[in-house]
Formats: structure tokens, sequence, C-alpha cells
């Protein structure tokens, strides 16, 4: 696990952030750690710079889960996230990382028309509670990504791995061991 760029223990450049720079970072550090290709999981935010990672890095990811999913800011079903990251991301008491992340989410044009092109086996969870990002946009990307697993955790919000974290481990440990793609 680690931070963005502006995060936590993480540096910082002058660069403006993006979608795109998150998952070069990302990629730089498989590299950096001398992985060829690794698993990755993205929640949230994660979930987002994870999608645009396997799109512009396809040879890079082995398997892929994506946690409280969206594809982008701009729809209608994302109304409530995009309001409170653009809250966010004009709150100067809010620290410069936070407000770069937002700022990158507010700027991203999204990955839908990139998704269809993802190749490896990829599992989308989400709560059947999330507000934020709902079960329906998880839902859509399954529809786009041949190889992909639809989870759903009954009763759990956003990001419900803090609720139930031995269950969302099992569920990742079991799709990582799986050699299987769903029909």
């Amino acid at each position: 696990m680690y931070d963005h760029r502006g995060m936590g223990y993480s540096s910082d450049s002058d660069k403006a952030p993006s979608m795109s720079q998150y998952a070069e970072d990302a990629a730089a550090l498989m590299s950096a750690l001398v992985h060829e290709r690794m698993h990755v999981y993205g929640a949230f935010m994660g979930s987002s710079i994870s999608q645009q990672l396997a799109i512009d890095h396809p040879d890079q990811v082995q398997k892929l889960i994506l946690d409280s999913n969206t594809y982008s800011l701009l729809i209608p079903e994302t109304k409530v996230l995009h309001s409170i990251i653009e809250t966010v991301g004009g709150n100067t008491s809010e620290p410069q990382g936070l407000r770069n992340e937002a700022q990158a989410n507010l700027e991203w044009n999204g990955s839908y028309d990139g998704l269809s092109g993802i190749n490896t086996d990829v599992m989308l969870v989400v709560g059947t509670e999330d507000v934020l990002t709902p079960d329906e946009l998880s839902l859509q990307i399954t529809g786009q990504i041949n190889g992909s697993w639809f989870i759903q955790f009954k009763g759990l919000p956003h990001t419900g791995y803090h609720q139930a974290p031995v269950q969302y481990g099992q569920n990742a440990l079991n799709f990582l061991a799986m050699n299987q793609s769903p029909v």
C-alpha cells in the first residue's frame, strides 16, 4: 500500500495532479519494486487510478480489484460525490495533497471509453448502501470489462471494508486464488 504523491509520506512535485499522473506513479513504483506484474486493489479514488493504470499499463496488472467505483464524476449517479469533492478542492483549510486529489478527480475525463480494453480478470466490489458510488456504477463497469466479476455486500456503505474487513479480505483472497473467469 502506498501514498499518492503529496499524501502521507510521499513527496510532491510542481506538476499538476492528474489521474494519469497517479497511474504513472503506481506503474513506476511497480517497476522500482522490480515487479513486472502485480495484483492491484483500488478503493474509491484508488479504484479510478487503478482503472487508469490498467488502461495505460495493461501488462503490469495481473488481476484487478475495484472497490467503491466510478468511471467519472461527470455523470448523474455521482452528483453527491462530485459536490463533496468540489467542496474539498475549494477549501483552503484542507491539506494541499487532499485538494490536489480533488483537483485530479474534477479534471479527470473518466475511464468509460477505455474500460472495454481491459483484458485481465477484474472484480468490482460495492456495498448496496453506497450513496457516493452506487452499485449501478460498478454494474455498468462490469458490463464494459470482459471477464469481470460483480460482488455486492448487502447493507454496507461506501468503502464497506472498514465495517467488514474479514469478509472483504476473504473475498479478495478467493478472487486472487481463482483460476477462472466468469462465463
